[in-house]
């Protein structure tokens, strides 16, 4: 990877938040801040982190911003849960992207397996291991309100997303730079996308049949919609990225598969975004029809998920995680000065 030690001190990006919300309106919930009281609690029991670790954590991640800007309508025991899933879901992503098991495919492989006997033997205790025990938590809650089909495609989710942290460990472990069409498929399931649907599901107790996720145009439009919160979330954790010696990110791809420069990476991604809105605008409007009562909970759950799109894009703005020091209230043209390796 030598030839990525040098890049240029500097880089732009577009306004992406402006990219998506031609089609994805933002809106926020109004208990963040009693939901995050709460999760917050939860969480502090889970011993996961040293008191230091945890609290940068918890500050660079505002993962309650998030949440609120993700879920709007989602009432505040809802919410908790949601909050919830983003401790999880990014302590257990950390660990595998920057933590002690980054380039240890066997260590991830094996909290893996210990996940999975969360829900294969439901009626197990809760497991020690601490990953695991907040998932356990998470399913708990999950299943007192959601039906059977959306917590099943929350474990099958949950299944493609563990096994593609593995897959991404092993790339690391293995200095390999995969060709864009291979990493844009397994940031699909590294990005969690699946989950985070299902996840709408549960925070609005939506109740949509099987075949509906079964139609051709819902998986494109599942596809598109996946895509419009990775492909923004790479071009706003490269710096991050780059400064850790990780590659695994779609700006590398873009450059290693076209040979180009990290400017004209950018450049190149950030119009296959905007080509990725048109595509969502057009899929959308070649829905078919479900029935009148299953339309309509289609429709909350669609308009659900655009407000989810655009909540996850501004949020990689005002997160310290991507944007540490750089100034983003004018996102037109943003200048990013590059990070020093290490400075995470």
């Amino acid at each position: 990877m030598q030839r990525y030690e040098s890049l240029p001190a500097q880089f732009y990006l577009q306004d992406l938040a402006a990219i998506t919300g031609r089609v994805c309106e933002l809106r926020v919930n109004p208990h963040q801040a009693e939901a995050d009281r709460a999760a917050r609690s939860w969480f502090n029991q889970c011993s996961v982190y040293d008191d230091r670790k945890k609290s940068k954590f918890l500050n660079y991640g505002k993962f309650d911003l998030f949440a609120a800007l993700s879920f709007p309508d989602a009432d505040c025991r809802h919410l908790e849960t949601c909050i919830m899933f983003f401790f999880w879901a990014f302590s257990t992503d950390d660990l595998s992207d920057e933590g002690d098991l980054q380039s240890k495919p066997d260590a991830v492989q094996a909290g893996h397996d210990i996940s999975v006997s969360v829900y294969t033997n439901p009626d197990g205790p809760r497991p020690q291991y601490p990953y695991a025990a907040m998932f356990y938590d998470l399913l708990t809650r999950f299943r007192g309100t959601s039906t059977i089909g959306a917590y099943n495609r929350f474990i099958r989710a949950f299944d493609a997303w563990s096994n593609s942290q593995v897959t991404q460990s092993r790339n690391r472990s293995q200095d390999r730079i995969p060709s864009v069409d291979e990493f844009i498929l397994m940031r699909r399931a590294t990005i969690g996308g699946a989950l985070v649907e299902a996840m709408i599901e549960y925070s609005l107790d939506l109740d949509l049949p099987d075949i509906v996720f079964e139609n051709p145009i819902i998986k494109a439009m599942s596809d598109a919609t996946t895509d419009l919160m990775t492909w923004p979330n790479d071009l706003c954790s490269f710096n991050k990225e780059q400064s850790d010696g990780d590659y695994q990110n779609l700006v590398f791809c873009i450059m290693h598969e076209r040979d180009v420069g990290l400017q004209e990476a950018i450049d190149i991604l950030t119009d296959m975004l905007n080509q990725r809105v048109n595509d969502y605008i057009k899929l959308k409007s070649e829905l078919p029809s479900f029935g009148a009562d299953v339309n309509a909970e289609l429709e909350r759950y669609l308009y659900a998920l655009e407000n989810f799109v655009q909540g996850t894009v501004l949020w990689y703005y005002l997160s310290p995680r991507y944007f540490r020091g750089v100034d983003v209230t004018n996102r037109e043209n943003l200048v990013v000065p590059l990070f020093e390796k290490g400075a995470f």
